[in-house]
């Protein structure tokens, strides 16, 4: 279940505190939780809508939508050519999720965090397990260091220049970015302080 920024940013100042999605099945669990863009949001509830005459507009508001009737719009089965109803996308139940905000991504913090001689040792056992675990051997470094290079390229760009498809190398960005060594920006990416520390470390 993909939080849009808007929505996510809404249940951080807690003005969203739901969520309607049409699925076959629940895909997410009450007490489960999501990073976002906004920070980490906890599912607190999960229940199945019966009758989407039922919604009121509370509900919609509660989840972002100006009224109750823009909100049944957006659930509504879809028709096909021959107007015979089909499910929407994702399935034909719909489903109430209560949200509520929990922190902030702990990667924020840990990427400003240049890591002392302990950390630095762990930090480099994770990268290598990442490394270790591709058959066409390291690829970590050379990432991290275009990246430096080359901050807030565009990522087809990136891609381009390393030989890579855009979708698994963003991927690989992002198991970086778990680890607090890059950073998102609007166009591109760069290194973290933890990033640049790691980098140093290995000369």
């Amino acid at each position: 279940m993909l939080l849009p920024a808007a929505v996510a940013e809404g249940v951080r100042i807690g003005t969203i505190i739901l969520a309607f999605r049409r699925w076959e099945q629940p895909r997410v669990k009450a007490g489960g939780t999501q990073l976002t863009s906004a920070g980490i949001v906890r599912f607190d509830r999960v229940s199945e809508v019966g009758d989407l005459n039922s919604l009121t507009d509370g509900d919609a508001a509660a989840a972002g939508y100006p009224d109750a009737d823009a909100l049944r719009h957006q659930l509504a089965p879809k028709r096909t050519a021959s107007r015979s109803p089909r499910a929407g996308k994702g399935g034909e139940h719909v489903y109430r999720i209560s949200l509520s905000w929990v922190g902030e991504d702990p990667r924020v913090q840990l990427r400003a965090q240049v890591p002392d001689a302990d950390d630095l040792a762990r930090l480099r056992a994770a990268v290598a397990r990442l490394d270790a675990g591709r058959r066409t051997g390291p690829w970590t470094s050379p990432i991290l260091e275009w990246i430096r290079d080359n901050p807030g390229v565009i990522s087809t760009e990136l891609a381009a220049l390393l030989g890579r498809e855009v979708a698994p190398m963003k991927a690989d960005i992002r198991r970086l970015k778990a680890l607090g060594l890059t950073e998102s920006l609007r166009v591109g990416y760069r290194l973290s302080p933890r990033g640049v520390a790691y980098l140093e470390s290995l000369v």
